[in-house]
């Protein structure tokens, strides 16, 4: 990365690398307090968010334009990405198909299964940080500006 320049009228570069993780982070908390609150639709958007947030930090060190613009554009590009590996395509899916209620169908929801959702969002993060120290670290030996 060239060095991290702030945009705040710009989608991606109105937050840095690290500003988008943080915020992934505290919106994975907000997911985890919708589901134990029994809020699951707020959950299962919280969870997205957060993974996709996430995900926005590594596009700014990674650009890719396959992954759209959205936080779900992000998750679902990432999810169906070959060159990734296995773990993170099946963190991806599991955000994915997390859902609250819907109106024509019941989902039988467990604790259990809130769990999964919500540590895998904290995958797809933990993925998105090892890209972008990773881009951060080889900065660092190029002597360019830390993000």
């Amino acid at each position: 990365m060239d060095g991290f320049v702030r945009d705040p009228n710009h989608w991606l570069r109105r937050l840095s690398p690290d500003e988008w993780i943080r915020a992934a982070l505290v919106e994975v908390e907000r997911a985890s307090a919708a589901y134990a609150a029994g809020n699951a639709r707020a959950g299962a958007a919280g969870i997205k968010r957060a993974a996709g947030m996430a995900l926005n930090g590594a596009l700014l060190v990674q650009p890719n334009e396959a992954w759209g613009r959205t936080y779900v554009d992000h998750v679902r590009a990432l999810a169906a990405d070959p060159s990734t590996d296995a773990p993170v395509r099946e963190a991806c899916r599991a955000v994915l198909e997390a859902s609250g209620p819907g109106p024509d169908v019941m989902r039988l929801r467990t604790p259990r299964a809130d769990l999964a959702a919500i540590e895998a969002a904290k995958d797809v993060i933990a993925h998105a940080w090892a890209v972008v120290r990773k881009y951060e670290e080889h900065d660092e030996e190029s002597g360019a500006r830390r993000a």
